[in-house]
């Protein structure tokens, strides 16, 4: 997503909205020495069912140079949230389905509206055996 965000650019900032875009927002903002990074924090999802939005912190301004950062825009009811309170801001997101796409300016990859997906941030560590299982 950077090496399509840094031609865009540059950013005065990037708001990460939490918890799916933090992991992303801070990829990009190394990778775009962007130093400023906010969260806008809204909550709608408890683990695999969606639930009413909830804004549990907002950030100022109308968005002017900022970079959203997410991780997925699903049904678009979170980034209409952030959209309207940052209107002039650019929205950044790794994957994109069907009903969130026209809300999002740029994204890495559309799947399906039924396709859920895990995050290596969300999933946990364990050890698995190598593909050959000579055990050595």
């Amino acid at each position: 997503m950077a090496w399509r965000l840094v031609e865009i650019g540059p950013w005065s900032g990037i708001v990460a909205i939490t918890r799916g875009g933090l992991v992303p927002a801070a990829i990009v903002s190394r990778e775009l020495e962007v130093r400023l990074v906010d969260t806008v924090c809204v909550a709608s999802y408890d683990h695999q069912d969606q639930r009413e939005e909830m804004v549990l912190k907002s950030v100022s301004g109308n968005g002017e140079g900022m970079l959203i950062i997410d991780d997925l825009v699903d049904t678009g009811k979170t980034a209409r949230i952030v959209r309207d309170m940052l209107p002039r801001a650019h929205f950044a997101a790794v994957y994109a389905k069907p009903a969130g796409r026209p809300l999002v300016d740029t994204f890495v990859t559309e799947v399906s509206q039924d396709t859920w997906i895990y995050f290596p941030w969300d999933m946990e560590l364990q050890f698995v055996p190598p593909i050959a299982g000579n055990g050595a």
